[in-house]
């Protein structure tokens, strides 16, 4: 109860806060620039001017302060020893590129950049065709868009309770070994398994991102031309036909943002695998082998060099995805 207490009082000071500023600020800019007098033309001129920066300052100073600074002071890290005190020049560099907890961290990103955006856009296309479909589609859009709702860590611990373990001449209380005993299997110890269990992680982000990609491309299906569709039906196509060859290609730019975000998403995942696995058993992704040279082998040296790599293969993608989003526009 203290807690919760403490946190609407936060919110309730961020409020304020945040109304304070704006009304003072621009009581403020009026005061500078008065909208009288023979100079008030000029003056409103000025105070129109000055005034969107009142808005856009706050937020220009803190993607400084946590964003761009950040940024420079990785690099500058990537220079340097484990303390950040001593130069190393590139050695940094040369040691991510021969080390294998790196290539193990980053052919398991590169498998989750191949699966989870394909299967998570896949199947929010699909339910979202679907849920257009039916008299009660926005229950289950509702039910589907859900998880969202869900920090990747709470995700995470209702899906370890799908995949616990118990021994043999214990009830299983995880879902997929209760049935697989059911059905008079063995029960597996799921995310122990190499490789496959990172099939098995990459399920919970899906789960949580299909609901996204559900959304997004279900107002997307409901902006194509109804002209189009009836040219299709008078034409002969079955509904599967005016799906592939009608809707999919007229939101084919739609499709692509949602999957180069979901994408970005990945590239950053770690709450998911922390929680889950804590990179052990061959499931370790970049993002927590940075935090592990971070603060687990206090090499700030080489986790500022991790993070760069991260950032490298974010940004390209982000371009991209502004792009077709300004398109779509």
């Amino acid at each position: 109860m203290e807690q919760l207490l403490y946190a609407l009082l936060s919110m309730a000071a961020g409020v304020g806060a945040c109304i304070l500023y704006f009304w003072g600020s621009n009581r403020i800019l009026d005061g500078i620039f008065p909208a009288r007098g023979a100079s008030a033309t000029r003056n409103i001129t000025r105070a129109n001017a000055v005034r969107p920066w009142l808005f856009l300052g706050p937020a220009i100073i803190l993607l400084t302060v946590y964003l761009i600074y950040p940024v420079i002071n990785s690099v500058y890290l990537s220079f340097f020893g484990p303390s950040g005190e001593r130069y190393v020049g590139t050695a940094n560099y040369t040691w991510l590129f021969a080390d294998q907890g790196f290539r193990e961290s980053m052919r398991n990103n590169l498998l989750w950049l191949v699966v989870v955006p394909a299967a998570a856009t896949f199947f929010g296309l699909i339910a979202a065709a679907l849920t257009d479909r039916i008299s009660w589609g926005n229950i289950a859009k509702s039910l589907i868009f859900m998880p969202m709702a869900i920090s990747f860590v709470g995700a995470s611990v209702i899906w370890k309770f799908i995949y616990d373990i118990r021994g043999e001449s214990v009830d299983q209380i995880g879902i997929l070994n209760a049935i697989v005993v059911a059905f008079g299997g063995e029960p597996q110890a799921w995310i122990t398994i190499p490789f496959w269990n990172n099939f098995f992680l990459m399920v919970i982000l899906i789960w949580i991102q299909t609901g996204f990609a559900m959304v997004i491309l279900s107002a997307a299906l409901r902006g194509i031309p109804e002209e189009t569709v009836e040219a299709a039906v008078l034409d002969g196509a079955n509904p599967l036909q005016i799906f592939l060859k009608i809707k999919v290609p007229q939101i084919w730019g739609t499709i692509a943002v949602v999957w180069t975000t979901i994408t970005i998403l990945v590239l950053k995942v770690f709450d998911i695998v922390l929680a889950m696995t804590n990179g052990q058993w061959g499931t370790q992704v970049l993002a927590n082998y940075m935090f592990d040279w971070m603060f687990r082998g206090l090499d700030f040296g080489r986790s500022a060099t991790i993070a760069l790599v991260i950032m490298a293969m974010v940004i390209p993608i982000m371009i991209w995805n502004i792009r077709e989003a300004r398109k779509d526009a």
